[in-house]
């Protein structure tokens, strides 16, 4: 018999209070937080500074595959939060977590769960603030609400772009609605031509999201609408169109992608299409007025982020258009990643 109560009756695994004492306490370093002994977390946000609060959903099998490393999935979770407080132009100063566990769940992957969670913490500089656990009935569900601050008045909108500002991007799109199209069907890299280095490299950008937290100053100062990339590059773009009344102009010549996501061009221009707009990029785009183009150019430069131009808003209400589609013609439509 367990010499802890808490474990008894649950399959020899830590009951709720021991599970957040054990593993989850040990995350909350804001003063905020109450160490989690409370029912609710007490703020203070920096003086001059607007809060922006953010929060994404992830279930099992459908954001992520139940077998993911744990330490992806944590990692994912929070991620894709911390890449809606970047658009914004905030910095990260906590967050709360709701977690869904399954009937079958174990003490070690929940370890390797917190670790994942933890590593992330120190690298984006951010804490746990509070949150819930419970049990699920219907497979591993994980809640984050992402809490930034931004100084008054300064949070970066998706709907203030004008005619004759430059729409860049950072990184590269693609790379992750291919990495799921690897993981979910095996002949898709042979008939496309990827590479066992190819695969890879998509796999983890599909796994591992990497928000542009470097660019928040850059986008404060510069851009005038900014998004992230989570329902595919042609469908965030007409949001942030239609959000700001504009139309869009695309460069698909301009748009960076991988040498992957070149190979996967050249042998089928519809399945490069379908990543291109395949959602799970959290790549930023963003709107800058043309006369401060180069001055946001060198600053994400020097933040280590590089950004590239690849379209321009003109007078209109909402279209997107594109220049260059060359072999791509007719296969640009649909609207990227529904849930519904």
């Amino acid at each position: 018999m367990s010499e802890d109560p808490a474990r008894d009756g649950n399959g020899g695994r830590p009951g709720e209070f021991d599970l957040i004492k054990t593993y989850f306490a040990p995350l909350a370093g804001d003063p905020g937080s109450l160490g989690l002994t409370d029912d609710a977390a007490v703020l203070t946000p920096v003086p001059g500074s607007d809060l922006v609060l953010t929060k994404d959903v992830l279930a099992a099998d459908r954001h992520f595959f139940a077998d993911d490393p744990p330490e992806a999935i944590a990692a994912k979770a929070l991620r894709v939060n911390l890449s809606d407080l970047a658009a914004k132009g905030a910095s990260p100063r906590g967050y709360l977590l709701g977690l869904a566990l399954p009937q079958d769940w174990t003490e070690d992957w929940l370890v390797r769960f917190t670790r994942g969670l933890a590593a992330d913490q120190a690298a984006y500089d951010i804490t746990l603030l509070g949150g819930d656990t419970i049990c699920s009935g219907d497979g591993l569900q994980i809640s984050i609400t992402a809490i930034g601050e931004v100084p008054n008045g300064k949070a970066v909108r998706r709907s203030g772009a004008k005619p004759g500002d430059i729409l860049f991007i950072t990184g590269t799109v693609g790379d992750a609605a291919a990495g799921l199209k690897v993981l979910l069907d095996k002949s898709f890299s042979a008939e496309s031509g990827l590479s066992l280095h190819d695969e890879r490299h998509v796999i983890d950008r599909y796994l591992l999201p990497r928000p542009r937290m470097a660019l928040t100053g850059a986008l404060r100062a510069r851009a005038t609408a900014a998004l992230d990339v989570s329902d595919g590059l042609i469908a965030d773009a007409g949001h942030m169109a239609v959000a700001s009344g504009v139309d869009l102009v695309i460069d698909l010549a301009r748009v960076p992608v991988s040498p992957a996501l070149r190979q996967l061009r050249a042998n089928s221009p519809k399945a490069f299409a379908a990543c291109l707009n395949g959602g799970d990029d959290y790549e930023i785009l963003s709107f800058v007025p043309a006369d401060q183009a180069d001055g946001f150019v060198a600053e994400a430069a020097r933040a280590g982020c590089p950004v590239t131009p690849i379209g321009r808003a003109e007078q209109g209400s909402g279209a997107v258009r594109f220049e260059n589609a060359d072999e791509l013609s007719g296969h640009l439509q649909g609207p990227g990643f529904r849930h519904f």
